[in-house]
């Protein structure tokens, strides 16, 4: 489809980049994480499960987890669980996809402010040996940090009031449906990201995003 207009030289005043995902190739490790909780206690791996947590966040993933499944445990249990399994993995396995950073470090250059907003855990984040969210975001928005999950704008919203920029000057590139959907229903232009992921929507993500992004090598700088 080639690289859509307005990503280089960027038109807008902000970005906010998802992480898992449209930046990092980590559907498999969550995955995992997933099959590893579920199997633990001889639970079925739902269809859109996986999709669904992503859009919650951890606690919010986790009283879904426990109201699904009619499990006898705490969300602070769940989400600690989830953090152990998926810091180990982070730690050495995550890389950024190639053509993401250069991007990202293009825009600083041309003076356009940065934030990450993810609903992935601070401590699973910054225990990355590869990538560092603080030196490459002006800003960092984490999931425990709004009061609701990616269906709702609120964490997109955050991101702007930190950045300074009012929502509409805003670009949010995302790989997640219900996600770009919500960045939309407050004026922020959608990118939508190719995540690599086989259970990923594409016709619907392109119908609905106002961009579609394929490879982030595409952009020519």
């Amino acid at each position: 489809m080639g690289v859509p207009q307005g990503l280089w030289p960027f038109e807008g005043k902000a970005a906010i980049f998802d992480f898992d995902g449209t930046l990092a190739d980590t559907a498999h490790i969550w995955q995992e994480v997933d099959r590893i909780f579920l199997r633990r206690r001889n639970l079925p791996y739902p269809n859109g499960y996986g999709a669904q947590l992503a859009a919650l966040g951890f606690e919010k993933g986790a009283q879904f987890t426990i109201d699904l499944f009619r499990l006898n445990e705490t969300v602070e249990d769940i989400c600690a669980e989830w953090n152990d399994l998926g810091r180990e993995m982070y730690r050495n396995d995550v890389m950024l996809r190639e053509g993401a950073e250069r991007y990202i470090r293009a825009l600083h250059e041309a003076g356009i402010p940065c934030a990450m907003a993810t609903t992935n855990d601070v401590n699973v984040l910054t225990s990355m040996r590869h990538i560092n969210p603080n030196d490459l975001f002006d800003v960092c928005v984490y999931g425990a940090e709004v009061s609701r999950g990616k269906d709702e704008p609120d964490i997109y919203l955050e991101a702007a009031r930190r950045l300074g920029v009012e929502p509409v000057g805003c670009t949010v590139f995302e790989d997640i449906l219900v996600a770009v959907r919500s960045a939309a229903s407050v004026g922020m232009r959608t990118c939508a990201v190719n995540a690599n992921d086989k259970t990923q929507p594409i016709l619907d993500l392109q119908a609905a995003a106002d961009l579609w992004l394929d490879d982030w090598r595409d952009i020519k700088l």
